[in-house]
């Protein structure tokens, strides 16, 4: 077997985070990430099966893969996603499972989540007004994704991180009030810089508020220092209030690209590998693993398209976006639904 640490791109950076899409469909249509009310879904049998999931999940191990992040769409939509969850809990040398979801199937399922050994958990919540939720989600119910996420705590799954895309003009009043509701629960509370997703979203750097005016706006009120990037690879930099009342992550995709140290490598609903968030096309693992390739056929060619890796799209975006030279039109980029988050 290949030894992990041969798994370097050309940037020199390793392969340790596995994000996979486990389907393309969700039951909201938030407007920075889904703004069309339908779309063209992926066939059912285009979808990879929890059996070929746990395939690939075995066979990354053995490239240097230490943490798997299920995604979607929105993840508990697939039936019986506590299946999946069962057979990668029990993979050994796997050293984390962990789910992003908008919380609205969550009250429903998170014992059987839990059981089924899922202990880290995001929530996507960007705002805490019901009527602007909706707004935002379009479909969504503030109370339903609220209970979610106190189900969740309630099972014991921890940390329970809360993710928010901030908006201007849209949702940066609530910076605060999103902080507060995290210390006052336990929560830890994520912060994400508005970014040129997809090709969808309307996009415009006028839109984005910075990580260092939402540091600035939380530091005023509730004092923090700097700890840093988890592994020192993590998107998120995080910070501890000097209370004492837990930490926030603030993740600065536009402003504070962080390329070089980037980990990641994502699996799409119907079985594409994407070397980046911000990728036109990806590599089609699904036709290997149902032409009955081998598994040391399948290592090779992973390990391969990872050593041919150089993606620095936000590095890229960021000079162009500085030097006004920044078009996002231009860049056709792969739908989050297809790609997740």
């Amino acid at each position: 077997m290949r030894h992990m640490d041969d798994s370097l791109d050309t940037l020199r950076r390793p392969m340790r985070d596995l994000r996979v899409s486990v389907t393309d469909r969700c039951n909201f249509r938030c407007t920075y990430c889904m703004p069309f009310d339908e779309y063209k879904w992926i066939e059912r049998q285009e979808v990879l099966s929890f059996e070929e999931i746990e395939r690939v999940a075995r066979l990354f191990l053995g490239l240097g893969i230490q943490k798997i992040r299920l995604t979607g769409g929105e993840p508990l939509v697939r039936k019986d996603l506590h299946r999946l969850i069962s057979r990668l809990s029990a993979i050994e040398g796997l050293g984390d499972v962990t789910l992003t979801t908008n919380g609205a199937l969550l009250a429903e399922q998170a014992p059987e989540l839990y059981a089924a050994g899922l202990r880290r958990i995001n929530v996507s919540i960007d705002t805490l007004r019901p009527d602007r939720f909706t707004a935002l989600t379009k479909r969504g119910n503030l109370d339903e994704v609220l209970a979610g996420l106190f189900a969740a705590k309630k099972t014991g799954m921890a940390p329970i991180k809360v993710n928010a895309v901030i908006i201007r003009g849209t949702n940066d009043d609530e910076i605060l009030d999103l902080v507060e509701f995290a210390r006052n629960n336990g929560l830890e509370m994520r912060f994400i810089e508005y970014m040129d997703v997809g090709n969808a979203n309307a996009w415009s750097l006028e839109k984005t508020v910075t990580k260092r005016e939402i540091l600035d706006t939380v530091h005023a009120r509730f004092p923090v220092r700097e700890v840093g990037r988890a592994n020192g690879s993590a998107p998120a930099v995080d910070y501890e209030f000097l209370d004492g009342a837990g930490e926030i992550g603030i993740i600065g995709s536009v402003t504070e690209p962080f390329c070089s140290s980037c980990t990641r490598l994502r699996l799409t609903a119907d079985g594409k590998l994407v070397t980046c968030l911000f990728a036109e096309s990806g590599f089609d693992l699904k036709a290997l693993l149902r032409s009955g390739a081998s598994d040391e056929e399948l290592r090779t060619q992973v390990a391969n398209l990872w050593t041919a890796r150089a993606d620095r799209f936000s590095d890229v975006r960021w000079e162009q976006v500085r030097s006004g030279g920044y078009q996002p039109r231009e860049h056709k980029k792969i739908e989050m639904i297809t790609l997740g988050g």
